[in-house]
């Protein structure tokens, strides 16, 4: 299948892009014929075209599945679209309605869009777990914590709770590091402070997580420690905090450390792999696809070249005449 994958920036490393990136590597890897788009090109789109990848050069393609409302406007006309909403804050993340299928990367995107009369299918964020998994084990007692938010002031937080209980700290802020391979950085840590992909990145290696962060776009707030009797209703809420909505301090985040157990490290893995795995999410989102498109597509394609054939004939008998 022809497929163009599509987004409105490639520029840095970030949830979105990493996202993009897995996507595309998985589509090659499941043997399909892939292009990429997006406005803004970067660090991310040259990885991509590392892969062998180009730049969108076709006109039409059997399935389009981007990112971004100002994408879909852009390209709805070129192939069947599917719009993925990975929130219900950001301008860009709002449903198009030239979009042919929407998808929700979460319970609570999903009831977002069925509000504004929009119907989805759900897709959880999808994670290569070949590339995120587990290369060194964790320790029986916590002692490196590795802090994946993105402000100084969740940072420093995460930071002031480690002092309190004696473990190492360390973080990546991706607006200041912009580190790429951050499975390097997870996989040296016993736990994980993040929220988003940065927590299924996380549970991918093996590591225990503290949904905690402090956004421009949201409060002081997280699920805490995730663990079996949290991990789905937290999982509704994409891990963002906004499940049980606790607003933390140096303290009460130490008392979440405490809660550090070896073994929902292993439970974890195992639930990325049954929940987050980029191999199933593909299945999932080539399912979209409505086999008679592709009749649809081939005929576009004919007309397309008979068009510009004429054209050039045209042209010549004008000059005969």
């Amino acid at each position: 299948m022809q497929i163009l994958v599509a987004t409105n920036h490639l520029q840095n490393t970030g949830g979105t892009e990493c996202y993009t990136y897995a996507l595309v590597q998985e589509l090659l890897r499941q043997g399909h014929d892939v292009e990429y788009f997006a406005f803004q090109l970067g660090e991310i789109s040259k990885k991509i075209e590392s892969l062998g990848v180009k730049f969108r050069s076709h006109i039409f393609y059997d399935l389009i599945i981007a990112n971004h409302n100002n994408v879909v406007n852009h390209l709805y006309k070129r192939g069947f679209i599917i719009q993925t909403c990975h929130g219900t804050k950001m301008d860009l993340e709002q449903p198009s309605t030239q979009a042919d299928a929407l998808v929700s990367i979460s319970q609570e995107v999903f009831d977002y869009l069925q509000s504004k009369g929009f119907s989805s299918t759900i897709i959880k964020n999808g994670i290569d777990c070949n590339r995120f998994r587990p290369n060194k084990p964790i320790n029986n007692e916590l002692k490196y914590v590795l802090s994946l938010c993105q402000s100084d002031e969740a940072n420093t937080i995460v930071h002031d709770a480690c002092s309190l209980i004696g473990a190492h700290f360390e973080k990546v802020n991706k607006f200041e590091e912009n580190y790429w391979e951050i499975e390097e950085k997870i996989n040296q840590s016993d736990l994980v402070v993040g929220i988003g992909r940065s927590a299924y990145d996380a549970m991918a290696c093996g590591r225990p997580v503290i949904s905690f962060d402090v956004r421009s776009y949201s409060s002081n707030y997280g699920d805490g420690y995730l663990n079996a009797n949290n991990i789905k209703e937290s999982v509704c809420f994409n891990c963002s905090g906004r499940f049980a909505q606790t607003k933390f301090n140096a303290e009460k985040l130490a008392n979440e450390m405490k809660k550090y157990d070896i073994n929902d490290g292993v439970f974890f893995r195992k639930y990325a792999l049954d929940n987050f795995n980029i191999e199933t999410a593909v299945k999932k989102y080539i399912a979209l696809y409505p086999q008679n498109r592709k009749f649809i597509i081939r005929i576009k394609k004919i007309v397309t070249l008979i068009i510009r054939n004429s054209y050039w004939l045209i042209k010549i008998l004008l000059k005969i005449t």
